[in-house]
């Protein structure tokens, strides 16, 4: 249960740390595989403690079984959402279905006796991969809001949740309080621990093999980048999910036996691993020094800024070749596409370039202030007119959405 890191915590303190994008994307690939080799032993451990039962040879057929059918389910269902996908086009059918989709993946799974996990992850990743629409631009706003917000209802359900289950622990198990924070003392320290025993020599390995040639493979390249690693090891909601899962009964309907001890070690692992690494990981970052590559960052932004400009001047010719465009047209979003690059990013231009861009760049701020000023005016009166009772709120509403879609532009 105490195994995974959080993939959402962790690399959400990192992120806003400036942590360089491999650390991150490994902590965020780490806590989602971890999470569904975790799961699936979780599994197996509940499955041998409920009946009594456990052999090794089954639970590594089972663990195999539950990979393979968990992403034939997954890729089926991905696929098939996808061509769905296109068909329904409007954005809050797409978010909709965006919901259903991994409930679909997770019990069709587990009916199979494959890892739900497992399936939703692969699903998730196919539907990124082949849904990317560049014009779904409201479809993106969308569909990235609407998860945020699942996110964090998810999130505040399952802490509280656990805290009322910690209540009851305590209520019930007061008289062995000492003993209960000595054990999640010791289970803490082991997770602390083996996770630093783990990360050292699999660091220097990852070098030796030769990751360390590249400066953008995702292993540590410092022995600083290792400690930060390790520090960043954080459980969250996926432990706090697996704890609320344990069955309350045995097959022969007598209780789980210590439900109370593992629920409240669990809790511990969580909250000592959120607050102490969570709130000293800033710290321990600034004293070790690790940041960003800011320049190779700002040199990917640069080449991406050139490849989009070239893309779109590219696009201006294929359509005056084919529609004999009108030569003022043609000019002026031409003039337009001189600053395109320089708008994505400062870096990709001259000098002179980059100064007449930030001049336009100061008016085009000062029309958009103004301008957003007097759209607020202008949502004002029509939410004004809302209180009126002659006034049709079916108008108003579709009055405002034009508004509202105009201030997004």
């Amino acid at each position: 249960m105490v195994a995974p890191p959080d993939p959402v915590a962790a690399p959400a303190v990192a992120g806003r740390l400036g942590l360089p994008r491999r650390m991150v994307s490994l902590l965020e690939g780490e806590g989602l595989f971890n999470d569904v080799t975790a799961i699936v032993l979780y599994h197996v451990a509940i499955v041998a403690a409920v009946t009594g039962a456990f052999s090794w040879p089954g639970a590594l057929a089972e663990f195999a079984l539950s990979a393979v059918v968990a992403v034939l389910v997954g890729f089926g269902l991905g696929w098939l959402s996808a061509r769905l996908m296109d068909l329904l086009g409007d954005a809050t059918l797409q978010v909709g279905l965006s919901l259903l989709v991994p409930f679909v993946s997770y019990a069709l799974a587990d009916e199979l006796h494959g890892s739900g996990v497992l399936a939703v992850l692969t699903t998730s990743f196919y539907l990124g991969d082949r849904t990317a629409d560049a014009d779904d631009v409201l479809g993106r706003f969308a569909a990235g809001t609407f998860w945020q917000v699942v996110e964090t209802l998810v999130t505040g359900v399952a802490f509280g949740l656990i805290g009322l289950e910690l209540h009851a622990v305590l209520g019930t198990e007061q008289g062995r309080l000492r003993p209960l924070l000595a054990w999640g003392g010791a289970v803490v320290a082991v997770v602390v621990l083996v996770r630093l025993l783990w990360l050292l020599p699999a660091a220097w390995l990852a070098k030796r093999t030769g990751g360390a040639r590249r400066a953008d493979t995702e292993i540590p390249l410092s022995w600083r980048e290792t400690v930060v690693m390790w520090w960043a090891g954080m459980r969250g909601v996926a432990s706090v999910a697996l704890v609320l899962a344990i069955p309350l009964t045995l097959a022969d309907g007598s209780p789980f036996p210590e439900r109370a001890v593992i629920v409240f070690i669990a809790f511990a692992v969580v909250l000592v691993t959120l607050l102490a690494q969570g709130l000293t990981l800033p710290w321990l970052v600034g004293r070790l020094g690790v940041k960003a590559d800011t320049a190779a960052e700002r040199e990917l932004e640069k080449r991406l800024a050139v490849a989009a400009a070239r893309a779109a001047k590219r696009r201006l010719r294929e359509i005056d070749a084919a529609e004999d465009l009108p030569e003022e047209v043609v000019e002026q979003l031409a003039r337009r596409m001189m600053g395109f690059g320089l708008w994505i990013s400062p870096e990709a231009g001259e000098e002179e370039r980059r100064e007449a861009y930030e001049a336009r760049a100061r008016r085009v701020r000062l029309v958009r202030r103004v301008q957003g000023e007097m759209l607020s005016a202008a949502r004002q009166a029509v939410l004004d007119a809302r209180r009126d009772p002659y006034a049709d709120p079916a108008v108003v509403s579709r009055v405002l959405r034009r508004l509202d879609a105009r201030s997004l532009r």
